[in-house]
């Protein structure tokens, strides 16, 4: 998998993402273990969590291009061939910075083997400006002159 290193980000808003896995973005709290019936190869959970990711991406007005970095949490380092094959169909040749991190266990429930959280930024909104004046601006004494009784 090509690696980014950095990446600087000189417009639009940061948009912070909570960590995606495979389960339902929305499910129950306390938790129902039918809505943790995932499948168990990581390619699977790899390809619900990035639909889950896109579409909270989507939600929020951005797009995949406008992720500038994630942290992928795995339960088994060695599925990370998988992660990053389905990684790659998502993103294309889009390079956000990316940190890989093996855990015993993710806390949303023991079925899942991935957990992405990340950062993107979106386009900051076209806010028209008020033309400026070349005109020289009066001192704060022109403006506010002394009272006289």
């Amino acid at each position: 998998m090509p690696y980014a290193p950095a990446l600087l980000v000189r417009r639009g808003s940061l948009l912070f993402l909570s960590g995606v896995t495979a389960a339902p973005v929305y499910h129950s709290h306390p938790h129902r273990e039918e809505e943790f019936d995932l499948p168990r190869s990581m390619r699977e959970q790899a390809v619900l969590a990035m639909e889950n990711l896109r579409k909270t991406l989507e939600a929020a007005g951005c797009r995949m291009k406008d992720l500038v970095s994630a942290t992928r949490y795995l339960t088994d380092v060695n599925e990370q061939d998988d992660l990053n094959r389905v990684w790659a169909e998502y993103l294309g040749g889009h390079l956000p910075t990316t940190t890989t991190v093996e855990v015993s266990r993710l806390a949303t429930h023991a079925n899942c083997k991935i957990e992405i959280s990340a950062i993107a930024v979106a386009e900051a909104a076209a806010t028209p400006r008020a033309p400026r004046s070349t005109k020289l601006r009066r001192s704060r004494a022109s403006r506010h002159p002394k009272r006289t009784r």
